[in-house]
């Protein structure tokens, strides 16, 4: 296992090898491109998302310092950053960028329409545009789904189950993003069904979800939930807190986040995405298509409830919901 202060010097080298150092490598070298919208280098998340790739691309042939270099670029929720490392890394030409997020896949495909490009942690492709259908992607692009939109549906089904006297939620979600108003909308339509009240929270930067959650708490009977997106991630550690602080029972679309303090989540699995994305990438380094690779939906999802969490909440979890978590964290 990679430890994480060698992940963060590997990631920081590959992201700033000198142009002469590059020249100097093998003819037979193939190289691979990645950005990151929110996930952040460092972080245990994203290093085990990262080694899941490496790690795969490894068993499948392509080991990275001996046929195969990455350069990576880090958004960190930043649309300037994103857009500027979209540019550069198309600037590149590698053989094949992976990229993560919607945000990060929107700057991609304005950068380039030539690079072939492999995603993952990407909500409706096809409605954001970024492929024709899921069947046949069309282009340039092809990858890994989060969830079909119908997954939003369980949150507000199971933040009830979880806490029961919630009747108010506050919905997380980046309205920038055709995933984060579908994301809504769903959650919109289910949530009458199981008793729930729902409003929307942009999160555009810090002191607004701090603004608006704060004062959403003020009245009682609330919860929140939180939606996908780069910027959720970024600022995953403010709105644990202010969950905490203002006692407010939530429901979250990755473990990561369950991990890190927070109640509850459902979501599909992250680190498969990117081993299932290795698959891919080789397939592209082969000669195949990414207009002939089909995208594709998650194969699992899980279930992650924070004990702990729970009873600083003074929550009861019902012992049906303990039965169908994937993992209890103590």
């Amino acid at each position: 296992m990679i430890r994480r202060r060698e992940f963060i010097t590997l990631l920081g080298g590959a992201a700033t090898w000198p142009l002469a150092a590059r020249a100097q490598q093998g003819s037979g070298t193939r190289r691979i491109g990645f950005l990151s919208g929110g996930l952040t280098p460092g972080d245990p998340d994203t290093q085990a998302q990262i080694t899941a790739f490496q790690q795969e691309l490894e068993r499948l042939g392509w080991s990275v310092g001996r046929n195969v270099r990455m350069d990576y670029r880090w958004g960190l929720g930043n649309a300037g950053n994103i857009r500027n490392y979209a540019e550069e890394l198309a600037a590149l030409a590698p053989d094949v960028i992976l990229t993560s997020g919607n945000s990060t896949m929107s700057s991609m495909l304005q950068a380039t329409r030539t690079v072939p490009i492999v995603f993952v942690n990407v909500a409706d492709p096809v409605g954001s545009g970024f492929v024709d259908s899921l069947a046949r992607p069309g282009g340039n692009a092809t990858g890994f789904v989060q969830f079909e939109y119908n997954l939003s549906g369980k949150w507000p089904e199971l933040l009830r189950e979880i806490a029961p006297s919630v009747t108010r939620a506050a919905v997380l979600r980046d309205p920038a993003l055709v995933s984060g108003i579908g994301q809504f909308a769903v959650i919109q339509s289910a949530a009458p069904s199981v008793g729930l009240e729902v409003s929307p929270v942009n999160v555009r930067d810090a002191g607004e979800i701090e603004r608006i959650v704060t004062a959403f708490a003020r009245a009682s009977n609330g919860g929140l939930i939180v939606t996908t997106s780069a910027l959720t991630v970024v600022h995953r550690d403010l709105i644990i807190t202010l969950a905490a602080k203002h006692k407010l029972p939530a429901i979250y679309y990755r473990r990561y986040f369950v991990t890190s303090g927070g109640l509850m989540s459902y979501g599909y699995d992250a680190v498969d995405n990117f081993r299932r994305a290795a698959g891919y990438v080789d397939r592209i380094l082969k000669g195949e298509k990414p207009a002939d690779l089909p995208v594709q939906t998650p194969t699992r999802y899980e279930l992650t409830i924070n004990l702990k969490t729970a009873r600083a909440l003074r929550l009861e979890v019902p012992p049906s919901l303990l039965a169908r978590a994937d993992e209890v964290i103590e």
